[in-house]
């Protein structure tokens, strides 16, 4: 298996609900399974990206929302065996002993530090017991687990590494795989990887539909609602770009909702995975019965890369929209793959994507999110336009740079360490609230 395949299939995972709420659950629901008796407290210290993105957003199988609430079920039914699908069987009587301990004040949820790498502090505290769980880099990587002061499990590789001042996003340490390749590089693999080797990224698009069908079934979502009557009642219709706003941003909606079906996330979001695939779906669909499924998927395996190559250097959670602005150039780089762009067009579209949507700012997992992604939907369609018709905006503008590599170097930059500053008013504002 070429090592581009491996990258993406070990990144690909489904989600249930926005990212966040799912990883502190599970963090706390790891710490509860070390403890004997009754919870009498939980506390969660979590950085401000995590903090932040689980701050207003819905909780699956859940009346609430936010952070207490999510180490709160942690606490009381999520099954950490599950992973991030960790609240996927919460009942309305768990929710309610969740709530309960929530008033009771139970539950203590802090910000622990601004930075865009991922950490989670879980302890769970009982009249016998005391664990904490530690989560660093993802939101399922747990590195160390300390009960009644002792440590009962360690990540050596991962501790050795840190102690050594291993590498993060500031291009400190080892070079990220992705990084270690050129956009030529990632074309040469996307044209020419056998079909069958990436043929598991189908499922992407069947769990990512199967989201955006539950959004269209339910109430709540009201945005959807609007998008399928733009699209004059049609999940799939002959209009290219509406069809692509309904099946990525009525799957997004469902999601920050916390509806009950997962999505195929990538580099740890359930969003980044829907905006990187879903408008793909439409563009091949709108080819017809004939469109060429292995055009598809190859298109997602660089879609998938792109997504990657600016979240390694922007950090998983940062202050700007990945979403938008990481998946959002992946998509767009999908879609001209489709459209039969070569390696000098691809470029371009990165260069007309980081013109316009870098800055982009992410207030959190939310209702907001499905806003943000039609505005990056409308851009990616624009830029890749723009390119097939020769057009961008020049490397010796604003942040591009004289390559793509470059360009999308830049792009991560502006998040981390650019945007420290931002993220600490985001979550001043949000806390204010």
């Amino acid at each position: 298996m070429n090592e581009l395949t491996r990258l993406i299939k070990e990144d690909m995972r489904p989600a249930l609900g926005v990212t966040e709420p799912g990883a502190i659950a599970f963090a706390v629901a790891s710490a509860r399974a070390h403890v004997q008796g009754e919870v009498r407290k939980v506390r969660v210290a979590l950085n401000s990206g995590m903090y932040k993105n689980a701050y207003t957003c819905g909780i699956p199988n859940s009346s609430n929302f936010g952070n207490l609430y999510a180490a709160a079920l942690g606490a009381a039914a999520a099954d950490a065996e599950k992973g991030l699908e960790s609240l996927r069987d919460i009942t309305p009587e768990d929710d309610a002993k969740a709530a309960a301990m929530v008033e009771s004040g139970m539950v203590e949820a802090v910000l622990d530090h601004i930075g865009s790498e991922i950490t989670i502090d879980a302890t769970v505290q009982t009249e016998q017991d005391i664990c904490t769980v530690h989560i660093r880099d993802s939101h399922t990587h747990i590195v160390s687990i300390e009960k009644n002061g002792v440590q009962i499990y360690a990540d050596e590789a991962y501790l050795r590494q840190m102690d050594n001042g291993g590498g993060d996003a500031s291009g400190d340490g080892e070079i990220p795989v992705v990084h270690q390749y050129s956009l030529h590089e990632i074309m040469e693999y996307v044209r020419e990887v056998p079909k069958e080797e990436i043929s598991f990224i189908r499922e992407a698009f069947s769990m990512n539909m199967e989201l955006l069908e539950e959004g269209m079934a339910s109430e709540r979502a009201v945005i959807t609602k609007l998008l399928l009557g733009e699209n004059g009642g049609k999940v799939i219709s002959d209009n290219v770009l509406k069809t692509a706003q309904l099946l990525c941003n009525g799957a997004i909606e469902a999601r920050v909702l916390g509806l009950s079906r997962p999505a195929m996330s990538i580099t740890g979001s359930g969003a980044h995975g829907i905006i990187a695939t879903m408008p793909l779906m439409a563009q091949f669909r709108a080819e017809g019965s004939e469109g060429d499924e292995t055009r598809l998927l190859r298109a997602a395996a660089l879609s998938y890369l792109i997504t990657m190559y600016i979240k390694e250097y922007s950090g998983r959670l940062s202050a700007f929209c990945g979403c938008g602005i990481a998946a959002g150039t992946g998509m767009a780089c999908g879609l001209a793959f489709m459209k039969g762009a070569d390696e000098e067009t691809m470029g371009r579209v990165i260069q007309n994507m980081a013109s316009g949507l870098t800055g982009m700012i992410c207030d959190g997992g939310n209702h907001g999110c499905t806003m943000k992604g039609i505005v990056a939907v409308d851009a990616a369609f624009r830029a890749v336009y723009m390119a097939m018709e020769g057009v961008c905006i020049d490397g010796i503008h604003g942040i591009n740079g004289r390559t793509p590599e470059d360009t999308m170097r830049h792009m991560g930059m502006i998040a981390s360490p650019g945007m420290t500053g931002t993220e600490k008013t985001i979550v001043e504002i949000m806390e204010q609230k």
